[in-house]
């Protein structure tokens, strides 16, 4: 791995020295495995600890096969998918991997006794398969995680409908919690040159899921003058969504949980901040039935910060616990747009609140290439800045798994992978001078 992270920090490196570089037999890697899929048996979902099941395992590296590229990792991050992987939650990700397996002799490749997973990434490519034209070796990348096969007609207007779409790094194997990556050339795309390594892994899989959902045309359609909720809007997902609601002209209200977090979104640019927990809002007295007078509640207190005003829209991720106050606070004709379900996939509202009022609920998962492609040219320009809280050596991914599990991070959790430290990686210092003060007040969140 020296002579790549050599290549990498020489400035002078070509396509050619790249190309050239001898590959390694194996490399390490954050790892579950599939004999100890039942490791957390009968344990509460939050008593489940990454740092038991998370592994840094030597592996070999995965052959290479067409529209594909081998990606030297620098630096990714955590999703709170690789938390359910990590717990084995809903299901083990074996299944995944199996199904995949059956579908050809190049998915073989990923039914393993062991998961690499990891969804995003920030690195140069070091190989690319037969059929590759738009990326070379030596090109610094980021990776969106939709992995797709493109075989099937229903997925030509969106890729998100192919019927064999999937998740890299969590539906699929060679994801980007370790030194090398396997990915599908279709799911690179430029790094943005003044960030950092670590800096340049945050997005990917949160900003692109967030652009979707409420930007895209298949999410919210957000537009300048929406009033936009955003729950958890100083975590991984929200923090995304609170800027692009401000770059979009769109007022984000945003709830969080403790005033550490509301001060976040605060200085993230939000003058509309609910901390739920001081205000004591309880949608559930206990875990059968809601409180309508909570959502009552609640609506009012929106209104006190928007003028009078209802929600457009409402950007849902918790699931169970918030859905029924989400769908009775947006306004007639407005829209719940949902995703994740954190807090639990059984969602509970009162219909009349929906169908009475014309109110939309919309389905959003992830994001196409070009819905990725244009949250990522929001991050090159600068509108969108990296929301990073820690960062840990990839020997300590179970810790940053654990912190993200137990909600006791703000905005991402990085991971250095071969990059040596902080920091590195910039390759446009005037473009970064003049986002500074944008870059370390995000970074702080």
């Amino acid at each position: 791995m020296k002579e790549i992270l050599d290549a990498v920090e020489a400035p002078g490196s070509t396509t050619a020295d790249f190309a050239a570089l001898p590959l390694p037999e194996s490399y390490r890697a954050v790892t579950v495995h599939k004999d100890e899929a039942e490791m957390f048996a009968g344990q509460e979902s939050r008593a489940k600890d990454p740092r038991a099941s998370l592994h840094l395992d030597d592996v070999p590296v995965p052959e290479l096969g067409p529209g594909e590229a081998l990606v030297a990792v620098m630096a990714s991050s955590v999703n709170y998918n690789s938390v359910w992987t990590s717990i084995f939650e809903p299901v083990p990700t074996f299944a995944f991997l199996e199904r995949y397996g059956r579908q050809s002799p190049l998915g073989r490749r990923h039914d393993l006794p062991y998961h690499v997973i990891g969804s995003d990434l920030a690195g140069v490519v070091l190989r690319t398969g037969a059929g590759v034209n738009r990326w070379q070796p030596g090109d610094r990348v980021v990776a969106h995680c939709l992995s797709v096969e493109l075989e099937s007609a229903d997925g030509h207007n969106d890729t998100m409908l192919d019927p064999e779409q999937r998740i890299w790094g969590f539906e699929t194997n060679f994801g980007g919690l370790a030194e090398l990556a396997l990915v599908k050339a279709n799911q690179l795309m430029p790094k943005p040159a003044h960030l950092s390594w670590e800096e340049a892994a945050a997005p990917g899989l949160v900003n692109s899921t967030a652009y979707r959902q409420l930007v895209s045309r298949n999410g919210a359609g957000m537009k300048q003058g929406d009033n936009v909720l955003i729950w958890g809007a100083s975590g991984g997902l929200g923090s995304y969504a609170t800027q692009l609601a401000l770059a979009g002209g769109a007022t984000p209200i945003c709830v969080v949980s403790s005033p550490r977090k509301a001060e976040v979104c605060r200085r993230m640019g939000a003058g509309a901040v609910i901390d739920r927990t001081a205000e004591g809002y309880r949608f559930w007295p206990d875990e059968h039935r809601q409180d309508p007078r909570e959502w009552k509640r609640f609506g009012a207190r929106i209104r006190e910060l928007t003028g009078g005003e209802d929600v457009d829209i409402v950007f849902e991720h918790p699931g169970r616990e918030t859905f029924g106050a989400s769908v009775y606070v947006t306004r007639k004709g407005g829209t719940i747009v949902t995703c994740a379900s954190t807090s639990g996939y059984r969602h509970e509202y009162d219909n009349r609140y929906l169908w009475m009022s014309l109110k939309r609920i919309v389905g959003s998962h992830f994001a196409n290439y070009r819905e990725a492609w244009e949250a990522n040219r929001l991050v090159s320009k600068g509108r969108i800045h990296p929301t990073l809280s820690r960062v840990y050596p990839l020997e300590q991914t179970g810790q940053a798994a654990y912190d993200v599990h137990g909600n006791l991070h703000q905005g991402k959790v990085g991971v250095l992978a071969l990059s040596p430290a902080e920091g590195l990686g910039v390759t446009d210092p005037e473009l970064r001078e003049r986002h500074l003060p944008a870059i370390n007040r995000f970074r702080g969140v």
